[in-house]
């Protein structure tokens, strides 16, 4: 297990530098699917009837959002398994998380192209349990000008998720629009940074998700949503979703602990189904895991969160892959060089 938990480390240390920033290498002329190597378990799964202690992770924006209830439910003793919850700011803190030595992190919320890159860097190492979120990005605006992707050409755009889906979205979105992204200034900042600019007026123009969005919207009422980039996306007809959160879990752990990764996708799907039919409850939830800064934020937000469930390697495939081939063909490196093969998929 220790040389398995290296060379999960190595690889994710590599994928961790690349979070920081990414260039656009030359097109390949042909996806390459990456190899599968399944490592084999080497523990005992928990006893049937009994909680297994989880180490689960998820981001400080609408991945966060999605398990609130399952957090809560954890903490008074009515999920399935024992929680044991990290809510990080960003991706990479996650990704760190997954490869550290003592207790790393065993279920995840990361970007869906943060995923691919996994699963093609640790040979196999992680497998995607779900669909957590669809698109969520909006441009927004400080004034009145902008009311396509071509009118950013020449324009300052502060923007969050560098070496994540937002940058490589963002790119994609702008070049089939006819704009080099070398020809917007774009500011990569963190989310509270954006939304402190937008607030305050400072900055005209940005890209922020859901829930960021809305609350630089309640702050700042001559701010306005310019663009949705979903709807962007969707105007291209490239025959794929804009699909932009997963839930991955270790495949040792997924092996090791068969039951109490079900148990996780029963209390997962249970939590999102509670927040998307309850707003204004959930709102609660989400304000007090400090997920936004208030609960009027979130209730605004949560319609617009687009918070799924997906499961079962045939529908996640079926609502991915078309997403990972526009990837694959803007920038292989986005993914991590290849389209996963069918062993990225969890099937239970």
């Amino acid at each position: 297990m220790k040389k398995k938990l290296l060379a999960l480390t190595l690889a994710v240390s590599l994928l961790a530098g690349a979070l920081a920033g990414c260039t656009r290498p030359q097109a390949q002329t042909t996806p390459t699917p990456a190899p599968t190597q399944t490592p084999e378990a080497t523990a005992t799964p928990t006893p049937a009837g009994e909680k297994a202690d989880v180490r689960l992770a998820v981001l400080k924006e609408r991945s966060g959002v999605g398990a609130v209830k399952l957090i809560a439910d954890s903490e008074a003793g009515g999920a399935a398994n024992h929680y044991q919850v990290t809510i990080a700011a960003a991706n990479d803190e996650v990704v760190a998380g997954l490869s550290r030595p003592d207790d790393p992190i065993d279920i995840a919320a990361v970007a869906s192209n943060v995923a691919a890159n996994l699963y093609n860097k640790t040979d196999g190492g992680v497998q995607v349990l779900a669909v957590s979120g669809l698109g969520v990005l909006y441009i927004l605006e400080n004034g009145d000008s902008i009311g396509s992707m071509a009118d950013l050409k020449g324009r300052t755009l502060y923007a969050t998720g560098q070496g994540a889906n937002p940058e490589y979205v963002l790119n994609y979105l702008l070049t089939e629009n006819g704009v080099d992204p070398a020809e917007v200034d774009i500011q990569w900042k963190t989310a509270d940074e954006i939304t402190a600019l937008m607030a305050s007026g400072e900055a005209e123009v940005c890209m922020l998700p859901v829930p960021a969005a809305t609350g630089v919207l309640m702050k700042n009422e001559n701010v306005r949503e310019a663009l949705d980039l979903s709807a962007e996306w969707d105007a291209l007809q490239n025959g794929s979703r804009l699909t932009m959160t997963t839930i991955v879990a270790r495949t040792e752990f997924i092996q090791e602990n068969p039951q109490a990764v079900e148990a996780f996708l029963a209390d997962y799907e249970a939590s999102v189904d509670y927040i998307n039919g309850d707003p204004a409850a959930a709102s609660e939830l989400v304000a007090r895991y400090e997920i936004t800064p208030s609960a009027k934020i979130a209730e605004l937000a949560i319609p617009k969160c687009a918070l799924v469930c997906i499961t079962g390697a045939d529908q996640i495939k079926g609502v991915i892959q078309g997403y990972y081939e526009v990837l694959w063909q803007a920038n292989p490196q986005s993914i991590g060089g290849g389209i996963p093969d069918d062993g990225f998929y969890y099937g239970g």
